[in-house]
């Protein structure tokens, strides 16, 4: 393993793990300011952010930046 995987907070954290703790910590209303895709701002839960997010690279992306800003 290189050190950069170990310095990014995505690695060995799945995406669900991802999305429960953005949801813990910013509420799904501020989540979906902050990544405006409708399966946070329209009827919002893990299991349907979870396939959008899955099927839809550049929202993962988004998603997963917010993350390492949270954690980093």
């Amino acid at each position: 393993m290189t050190g950069q995987q170990h310095n990014d907070p995505l690695h060995g954290v799945t995406l669900k793990t991802v999305v429960t703790e953005l949801v813990e910590y910013y509420g799904w209303e501020q989540l979906g300011r902050l990544v405006p895709i409708r399966c946070f701002t329209s009827d919002p839960s893990i299991k349907s952010s979870l396939t959008f997010l899955r099927k839809t690279p550049w929202a993962r992306e988004k998603v997963e930046d917010l993350y390492r800003e949270l954690r980093g």
